[in-house]
């Protein structure tokens, strides 16, 4: 378990957000001396993590993703642990248990707690769909508040605590698809496609070979810590916040102002959760392009990965072969011709004339 890291003071903080575009560019430029391609997948876990969400990634096998999640663990400088999710794993399997201990010394026993696999900085829930919803349920109190409780007590987990679950589309034998509740604890959803032929040919050339390349620290614990501290300080012009609200409620069949062909295409919409989400991974999107300003492109960017595990397709829309994806590309495309407010209308009209 690693040791709580101290927070940085305010100048260290204004330098770190400085050279923050420059680090994203070394932290890319690391990671691509072992994963080749996957620069959009990248960004969008980087994203995550400085907004201090969690994130979903979904792809085939044989696409590096647990490869991937290690090689940015190695350079982060977090702690790295992997949980295998299997059909017999027991939510005490993750967060941990109570054991009897004996003092050496008097010889009286007493219950302690034996820290599970989940007390580390970055977890790889490895094929979470495999694993029952019993002991996929082990990680909400985890991925929603940083703690376990067990015996009656909490236990705060290290910080940054930071969960990334791979699951495989195509396989539905023997997983347990995860519920709604448990998706909506996950900033994002990351799908990872096939390379392009020359990003395989390039993977096929490193892994047959006899040479191999070892990722190297880029950001420290300390300043992981601070970055987060800064995306969460960012300020937001109330019409970034009214346009973010307005795409979460946009998925809602029959919420005002709700396109007619989301009642027939989406059975359930997004909750408020969304909407945060959204604010948070723009922030972090501004951020990781060198900006301390958010902007309607900056929610835009992530608003695929924010949506796609929180809104339901209706049956109609997959009997046309509509995907969720489709869906939400939709809702952005008619989310920007909905008017502004006369309050930011009256606001932008005075700092003109100021």
């Amino acid at each position: 378990m690693s040791i709580p890291a101290p927070l940085l003071d305010e100048t260290s903080l204004v330098k770190l957000a400085d050279t923050l575009g420059e680090r994203a560019d070394r932290l890319r430029k690391e990671v691509g001396r072992v994963i080749v391609g996957q620069d959009r997948v990248i960004d969008e876990i980087l994203v995550a993590l400085l907004a201090g969400g969690h994130v979903l990634l979904e792809g085939v096998p044989g696409l590096a993703k647990t490869l991937l999640i290690n090689t940015l663990a190695s350079c982060l400088s977090l702690d790295y642990g992997r949980i295998q999710f299997t059909p017999d794993l027991m939510p005490s399997d993750v967060t941990g248990s109570q054991i009897i201990a004996e003092d050496p010394a008097t010889r009286t026993r007493r219950f302690t707690f034996r820290k599970g696999p989940v007390f580390v900085n970055v977890l790889l829930a490895d094929e979470i769909n495999r694993t029952p919803p019993k002991t996929q349920a082990a990680l909400l109190e985890a991925m929603a508040e940083s703690q376990v409780t067990a015996g009656g007590a909490r236990h705060t987990l290290p910080r940054p605590f930071f969960v990334l679950a791979t699951q495989n589309p195509i396989e539905q034998e023997g997983t347990y698809r995860l519920p709604e509740a448990q998706l909506d604890r996950f900033l994002l959803k990351v799908n990872i496609d096939y390379p392009s032929r020359d990003e395989e040919a390039l993977i096929i050339r490193r892994t047959t070979g006899t040479t191999s390349s070892k990722a190297t620290p880029v950001v420290s614990q300390p300043e992981i810590l601070g970055l987060q501290r800064i995306t969460r300080s960012l300020r937001v012009s109330n019409h970034i916040l009214e346009y973010a609200a307005r795409i979460a409620r946009l998925t809602r069949p029959g919420a005002e102002g709700s396109p007619s062909w989301c009642a027939e295409h989406i059975a359930w919409g997004a909750g408020p959760r969304a909407g945060q989400a959204l604010i948070l991974a723009a922030k972090a999107r501004a951020l990781l392009r060198g900006s301390f300003a958010v902007t309607r492109a900056d929610v835009r960017d992530v608003a695929l990965p924010v949506l796609r595990h929180r809104i339901v397709p209706s049956f109609q829309a997959e009997a046309e072969g509509l995907s969720t994806d489709d869906l939400v590309a939709r809702l952005i495309g008619e989310a920007p011709a909905f008017p502004i407010t006369e309050d930011y209308d009256a606001a932008t009209r005075r700092i003109l004339r100021s």
